[in-house]
């Protein structure tokens, strides 16, 4: 095991106060937008619409083309063979599809604010973990002084003033000689210095002295029953209405 070289009286120590290299930062971390490609491109710049490249087809499983063979048929063209038409009766054949993004895909009318200028435009993403312990004020610390009223620093303010409740003193209901009032005598009765009116009482009913014995009334009495003390009840004729002395008066008819 080769021995420590230390140069001078130097020797490994803790510091003894602290340094920047005992404090996590960020470093070159700046998260600076790029720009190049679609994804996080910088929105001071411009960017241009992206396309995208539809993938290679698949290889045939025989290679169908000439090489550098030469001995070509004459009567194939570029467009097939020069012969007429010829039909046969096959089944399809099963090509594998990949899956590709079409023409509705796109949203061309999305790239107007990536083509066109506009103004710079930021997110706020997630606090980063090394800001964690990150104690500076927030802009709700600072308490900024008021521009209303007669207290504002720096600005020139207007004469303000303010309501109070009545006082007592010195106002119209206030008592300047401290002298009582006509309500603070009190009324002395007019019967004391002039003559008393006469007065009268209303006492209670009284009864007049009397019999005070039940008496019977007009339905106890039974006159019916008279013949318990007469031979029989009275007895009323009617008589006539002409008298025995008088000339009847006779009309003679012829």
């Amino acid at each position: 095991m080769a021995e420590e070289v230390w140069v001078g009286a130097w020797r490994p120590h803790r510091p003894r106060g602290p340094i920047m290299a005992l404090y996590s930062s960020p470093g070159p971390k700046y998260l600076i937008p790029p720009t190049m490609g679609f994804v996080k491109h910088t929105p001071t710049k411009l960017r241009a619409p992206a396309y995208s490249f539809r993938g290679a087809p698949m290889l045939l499983a025989e290679n169908c083309s000439p090489g550098p063979r030469y001995s070509v048929n004459p009567k194939i063209l570029r467009t097939g063979k020069d012969v007429g038409p010829a039909y046969s009766i096959l089944g399809r054949h099963h090509t594998k599809t990949m899956l590709t993004p079409g023409p509705g895909d796109y949203f061309p009318e999305k790239s107007t604010r990536h083509v066109f200028d506009s103004a710079p435009r930021h997110s706020i993403s997630a606090r980063t973990k090394t800001f964690r312990v990150d104690s500076t004020p927030g802009p709700a610390a600072y308490m900024l002084p008021v521009v209303m009223g007669p207290h504002t620093v720096g600005k020139v303010s207007q004469p303000s003033f303010s309501i109070k409740g009545r006082s007592k003193l010195g106002s119209f209901s206030d008592d300047l000689h401290k002298t009582p009032g006509p309500a603070a005598y009190r009324q002395t009765d007019v019967q004391v210095t002039k003559f008393k009116a006469p007065q009268y009482t209303m006492a209670a009913r009284v009864e007049p002295p009397g019999d005070k014995t039940l008496k019977p009334g007009p339905g106890a009495h039974s006159p019916e029953k008279v013949t318990m003390t007469k031979p029989c009840a009275p007895i009323v004729t009617f008589g006539i209405k002409h008298s025995d002395y008088m000339t009847p008066l006779v009309v003679d008819v012829e």
